[in-house]
């Protein structure tokens, strides 16, 4: 049966050496592609639906139709003109060692399976737990998803640990710019619309320390058990980092788990301008990092760290018997205790090895010139007479709208310029440049956090939005 999937050590090689020949190229070329794709599902039906083939194919003609038709239709999140959601700016040498872990297909699990995977592991997370000032000796994490899963982690942990097996009366808090997971986490766990409590933000977007305080005191006064706050550090729609030292005071005089989503925004502790954003973030129970956000990892790979790892192994510890063999003893971390997955890839070679080939220093000198490079962008809005900030360079997300002086255009007309610009931007395929809702405005919104993004590439996309806007302006007179 074996012959059946075995291809000759000479077939391997080819077949893997165009493959890295492929990946070299595109990184390579990066400048020379049109970042955006757009296709209809009728198109994709097209191109790929059909029952699996019971005879198969060449592997090379299998390839080459993946190169025609898959990679042409996905966006490009590592281009340099990608600006919008949180792009995805990865490393080579990243994107090699995930090809390393799936190619040696290392069970990442359990200790016996792989020690190295497993060390690994703590190495790296001990790594990030010095970067942000949590205790080395006790404290611990794992490796998730991403974002989502590090989150949903967290709140297990939380519940299990201010509530026990009863959160019937247990109340929840948090913004009304805290990322969506947080929201979808909360549903996961069972808990009610009536439980949960979306507080809104001052004009900064940050969370109202006054509003959260009366939340508080008004759910202790009706009997219920105010048991968690989410704060964010570095909101996906601004940047925006929560007041963390006032939140930190709050849930310790409360006793709420305080939990900081820092997916986004995290990394920019590699910087000093980020790092003083980010004071108090060590006084979470919980915190969550997005390696392959602003840490230049490719997906997927998010961290949750929490100050004591003893945390999470009572909170997801299971014996069965099939496993009782490869405990290992207490110093031999099994990551399947620490989390939800059993099975898990390796995703701690990717970040170890770009840390090891690049050294910590290339990664701080590029999130400081991530932020450095938001800032000139405000800069150059200021200046000009067609651009209004809605919301300042903030860990390298920037938020603006077309609003000409002298044009006196209503709020709705605004909004529908804008909406526009964004939507010839993409139809041009040029850049990639999305609205969002930010005070009830549409704004069209940068995230600056890759490396290869030059302030020129900045100035060519607004000289785009400057002919599209004029051209919608035009065409209604």
């Amino acid at each position: 049966m074996s012959a059946h999937f075995d291809l000759s050590l000479e077939e391997m090689k080819s077949y893997g050496y165009k493959i890295v020949d492929l990946i070299a190229e595109h990184w390579d070329t990066l400048n020379d592609k049109k970042p955006v794709t757009s296709a209809t599902r009728k198109e994709m039906d097209n191109l790929f639906l059909q029952e699996a083939p019971n005879t198969g194919m060449k592997a090379n003609e299998v390839l080459d139709f993946v190169m025609d038709n898959v990679i042409p239709n996905s966006t490009v999140i590592s281009h340099p003109k990608a600006y919008s959601f949180v792009p995805g700016p990865s490393n080579f040498i990243s994107t090699m060692a995930d090809s390393l872990a799936t190619g040696f297909n290392i069970f990442s699990g359990g200790w016996v399976a792989s020690p190295a995977a497993a060390e690994l592991e703590i190495v790296t997370m001990n790594w990030l737990l010095k970067m942000f000032n949590f205790p080395v000796e006790k404290g611990g994490g794992i490796f998730t998803s991403g974002g989502s899963m590090a989150n949903l982690t967290a709140l297990v942990t939380a519940r299990r640990i201010k509530c026990g097996d009863d959160f019937s009366k247990a109340v929840i808090y948090l913004s009304d710019q805290a990322h969506s997971s947080n929201i979808k986490a909360i549903r996961v766990l069972g808990f009610k619309k009536e439980q949960i409590r979306i507080l809104p933000t001052d004009i900064e977007f940050r969370i109202s320390i006054n509003k959260l305080k009366n939340a508080i005191a008004k759910d202790r006064l009706e009997g219920l058990q105010p048991f968690c706050f989410i704060a964010s550090a570095g909101t996906t729609n601004t940047g925006t980092v929560d007041p963390l030292h006032d939140i930190a005071d709050i849930c310790e005089e409360e006793n709420l788990w305080f939990h900081i989503d820092g997916a986004y925004g995290g990394a920019a502790i590699l910087s000093k301008k980020g790092a003083k954003a980010l004071r108090g973030i060590d006084r979470a129970d919980s915190l969550t990092v997005d390696p392959h956000k602003w840490f230049f990892q490719p997906y997927e790979i998010g961290c949750l760290l929490v100050k004591d790892a003893s945390w999470l192994s009572n909170t997801f510890s299971e014996k069965p018997e099939y496993l009782r063999d490869i405990e290992g003893n207490e110093s031999e971390i099994n990551f399947y205790d620490y989390g939800i997955q059993l099975t898990r890839r390796f995703r701690a070679l990717k970040f170890y090895m770009s840390i090891k080939t690049y050294g910590l220093d290339t990664f701080k000198e590029a999130v400081t010139y991530n932020i450095q490079l938001a800032d000139e962008v405000e800069k150059i809005l200021r200046k000009s007479r067609n651009w209004e900030i809605i919301s300042p360079a903030t860990l390298a997300v920037i938020n603006f709208r077309y609003n000409p002086i002298g044009l006196n255009l209503s709020e709705p007309e605004i909004d529908a310029l804008n909406q526009q610009i964004s939507k010839r931007m993409m139809e041009s395929k040029e850049a990639l440049l999305v609205t969002t809702i930010l005070n009830k405005q549409v704004v069209l919104r940068m995230c600056l956090i890759n490396p290869k993004t030059t302030i020129d590439h900045v100035k060519e996309t607004f000289l785009l939005c400057n002919k599209f806007a004029e051209e919608v302006l035009a065409e209604k007179k």
